[in-house]
């Protein structure tokens, strides 16, 4: 067998070394690319940090180039930095520059926008100067066409006062004239009106005399027959119930029959009598009417229904003919009839004219 052969130490380094190496140009050239691609940025000082890997075993020539390497990096690195700095200061200046110039125009711009506005504000002052005047010429104008108005105001009221005045004086002059007329007219009108009430007072004084008179005479016509009824229809009571308790039954009932017919003749007189006593005359009565009444009464002599059977085709005396009925009220010369004699009267008609009712 043939025996290997042992790498010198030469041999040993050379491989790690080359590899050594060319990582160190990998990351130098990707460290050169990536300063080359990147954006201009503000202001900023990169710092470029290198590590530098030694390998476990090292020979001098290793340590050497990887000085060598590391003072290139630092070299690179500091012109790099000094090319930005470069750059940046450059970039500075250019941003002054640019500010300056913004200033100057921005500067200018409000020079412009001042003289603009001052050429406005003065031609706002032209404008507002000749609106003035056209305005006071206007008042004046005004003025005067006022001022000639009042006078021509004054000159028309002072016409019209004038004429108002005299019309005034013929308007007295009638005034007085007509007054003249009036007051004689007036006192002949008042004489007149004066004998014509002097006359009716007298008529009415003789009517009121006459009324009176009748009046009277009625109301002791009235009183006189009501008190005859009355003392007729009790003196007659009185005599039937003397009759009837008599022994003669036929004679009795002779005499009942007569009474009843006579009490009956009575009864109507003194309905007839007490409805003139409280009849209201109405001013339509007059003589000839006739108006038929249902009257309606109770047992005890309560007139308890009055209706108009047939008219006598004027309405406010058939009212009041009605009213005259319901008036009476109560008869309490009723309240001793026989139930045979008060049946006529339970329902029964009336005639009335204002003769009966004392007209």
């Amino acid at each position: 067998m043939q025996q290997q052969r042992e790498p010198s130490a030469s041999e040993s380094y050379f491989w790690p070394s080359v590899w050594a190496i060319g990582l160190h140009v990998l990351v130098f050239g990707m460290l050169f690319v990536s300063f080359a691609l990147t954006p201009e940025l503000p202001v900023a000082k990169p710092i470029v940090q290198a590590t530098l890997y030694q390998l476990k075993s090292k020979s001098q020539a290793t340590t050497q180039t990887n000085q060598k390497i590391a003072g290139e990096a630092k070299k690179s690195a500091a012109r790099q930095t000094e090319v930005e700095q470069m750059e940046q200061k450059k970039v500075e200046q250019e941003a002054v520059k640019a500010a300056e110039q913004k200033k100057e125009e921005a500067a200018q711009k409000a020079e412009e926008a001042k003289k603009a506005d001052e050429a406005k504000k003065a031609e706002q002052a032209k404008k507002a100067d000749e609106a003035k005047k056209t305005e006071d010429a206007k008042k004046a104008a005004d003025a005067k066409k006022a001022e000639e108005k009042q006078l021509a105001d004054i000159a028309k009221k002072k016409a019209e006062e004038e004429a108002k005045k005299a019309a005034e004086e013929e308007a007295k002059k009638e005034a007085a004239e007509e007054a003249k007329k009036k007051i004689v007219e007036d006192a002949k009108k008042k004489a007149a009106e004066d004998a014509k009430k002097k006359s009716e007072a007298e008529e009415a004084k003789k009517k009121v005399a006459e009324d009176a008179k009748k009046k009277a005479a009625a109301d002791a016509a009235k009183k006189k027959a009501q008190d005859a009824a009355r003392k007729s229809v009790e003196d007659k009571k009185a005599q039937a119930l003397a009759d009837l308790l008599s022994d003669k039954t036929e004679r009795q009932q002779a005499l009942a029959d007569e009474v009843g017919d006579e009490t009956a003749g009575n009864f109507d007189d003194l309905i007839r009598s007490r409805a003139s006593e409280g009849w209201a005359q109405p001013p339509s009565a007059r003589k000839g009417m006739k108006v038929v009444l249902q009257i309606n009464m109770l047992p005890d002599g309560t007139i308890s229904g009055v209706s108009v059977a047939h008219s006598s085709g004027d309405a406010p005396f058939d009212s009041s003919a009605v009213a005259a009925v319901k008036n009476i009220g109560r008869l309490t010369e009723m309240q001793g009839l026989k139930p045979a004699d008060f049946a006529p009267y339970r329902s029964f008609k009336m005639t009335f004219t204002p003769e009966d009712l004392a007209l």
